[in-house]
C-alpha cells in the first residue's frame, strides 16, 4: 500500500474501480472513462452484451438468459474475469492499442482503506490481465483528498469523508499520511435499501430499483432537513396484487427512514475524532469535514453532519471524480513530496 510519488509518476494509467462507477485516467489524455461498473452477459453463450450506462439501464428489465453483473463491490473486485472484460470494453480498441505501445505499462489503482491482501490481489490481477506489467495501489482516502485540493502534505489536520455506494470511509490526514481512519459498511446502497424497505412495510409498495435515487432527489432543497416538500407521489408495484399503483408519501417519514443508516456514519466520525490527537482535533474546528463520493450529493446530508458534529462541512466541487483525479494529479507530477528537513539541504 505504501507507494512513493516517484513510482506513481512512472505510471501511465490510473483506475478507480468503484462499486457504482469505474473511472480511468490516462496520462496526457485526462479522464477517458466514467461509466457504471455494470456488465450484461448472455448466460447461454457467455457473450458480453453491454457494459456501463446501457447495461445499467437493463437492470431489472432483462429476460432470464441475460444476467446483469456487478464485478466490483465496496471498492473490491469480486469477479476478476468479468471486471477485465468490462474494463476492456469500456476502454475501447483505440485506447487499448495506444496503451499496448508502452514497453512497460504501469498502472495505479485506488483501494479502500484497510483492504485485505486478497482484495488488493484481485485489483492487481484485474489490471495485469489488461496488460499492465506493474500495478501501484494507493489508498482511496489519500487519492480523494488530493483530488479535492486538501493540503494533505502540510502538518495540519484535514478530515475527509468518502461517501461510496457500498461503504463510507472517514479519516484525518496530516503530513501526507492517514493519522486515524474508519471504514463503515454503510453507503448509498444502504440508504436506497432503507427507502425501499420503508415503502414496502408502510405502503405495501415495491419500488423499482432505478427509481430510488429520483425519490431522494425529490427531497431537494433542504433534503434531509424538515423544511423540504411535505409529500411526494411515488409510482411502483403493489405487493399484494402485483398491479401498478401510485401513493403519496410523507417525505418527513422518508427522511426518518434515511436517518437510520446514517447514524452509523455519525458513529464512525465520532470514533475517528476520539482516536485523533487533541492538537489535530483543534485544527478541524476551523477546517471542518470535506465530503467526496457520489453519495455526498444526497440532499441535506452535509447539513445533517454539520448539525451533528458542530463542525463546518463542505462538499467537493466534483465529489464523484475526486479519487481518480487525485490519482491522475500524482501521475502528472502535480504533487510535490514534502521536504522534512529543508535546512539540511540548504547547507
Amino acid at each position: 500500500m505504501t507507494v512513493s510519488l516517484e513510482q506513481l509518476r512512472r505510471c501511465h494509467v490510473a483506475v478507480d474501480l468503484g462499486a457504482a462507477r469505474t473511472r480511468v485516467f490516462v496520462k496526457g489524455a485526462g479522464l477517458v472513462v466514467d461509466e457504471p461498473s455494470v456488465a450484461a452477459v448472455n448466460t447461454r453463450t457467455g457473450a458480453l452484451i453491454a457494459v456501463g450506462e446501457f447495461a445499467e439501464k437493463m437492470t431489472g428489465r432483462t429476460p432470464e438468459y441475460i444476467r446483469v453483473a456487478r464485478p466490483v463491490s465496496g471498492g473490491t473486485v469480486v469477479d476478476v474475469e468479468m471486471a477485465q472484460r468490462m474494463l476492456r470494453h469500456l476502454l475501447g480498441e483505440k485506447l487499448r492499442r495506444q496503451l499496448r505501445r508502452k514497453p512497460l505499462l504501469r498502472a495505479a489503482a485506488t483501494t479502500p482503506h484497510d483492504s485485505d491482501p486478497l482484495a488488493q490481489r484481485a485489483t492487481i490481477e484485474t489490471l495485469v490481465g489488461l496488460g499492465a506489467r506493474r500495478v501501484e495501489l494507493v489508498d482511496t482516502l489519500i487519492a480523494a483528498a488530493v483530488g479535492c485540493g486538501l493540503p494533505v502534505e502540510e502538518p495540519t489536520a484535514t478530515m475527509i469523508l468518502v461517501c461510496g455506494a457500498a461503504t463510507t470511509q472517514v479519516a484525518v490526514l496530516s503530513l501526507g499520511s492517514i493519522v486515524t481512519a474508519e471504514r463503515i459498511p454503510v453507503g448509498g446502497n444502504a440508504i436506497d435499501h432503507a427507502v425501499i424497505q420503508y415503502l414496502r412495510h408502510q405502503h405495501e409498495l415495491m419500488l423499482p430499483s432505478q427509481s430510488v435515487r429520483p425519490l431522494q432527489l425529490a427531497l431537494h432543497g433542504t433534503g434531509l432537513t424538515p423544511h423540504g416538500p411535505a409529500s411526494t407521489e411515488i409510482h411502483g408495484r403493489d405487493v399484494a396484487t402485483g398491479l401498478a399503483r401510485s401513493v403519496v408519501v410523507d417525505t418527513a417519514a422518508v427522511r426518518q427512514a434515511l436517518h437510520t443508516p446514517l447514524t452509523a456514519v455519525l458513529d464512525g466520525i465520532g470514533k475517528v475524532l476520539r482516536d485523533c490527537p487533541p492538537d489535530l482535533v483543534a485544527d478541524l474546528v476551523d477546517r471542518g469535514i470535506m465530503m467526496v463520493g457520489g453519495s455526498a450529493l444526497l440532499p441535506g446530508l452535509d447539513e445533517m453532519l454539520r448539525d451533528a458534529t458542530g463542525m463546518p462541512v463542505r462538499i467537493a466541487e466534483r465529489p464523484d471524480t475526486c479519487a481518480v483525479l487525485g490519482l491522475g494529479a500524482m501521475l502528472d507530477g502535480q504533487i510535490q513530496p514534502l521536504t522534512l528537513n529543508p535546512l539540511a539541504e540548504a547547507e
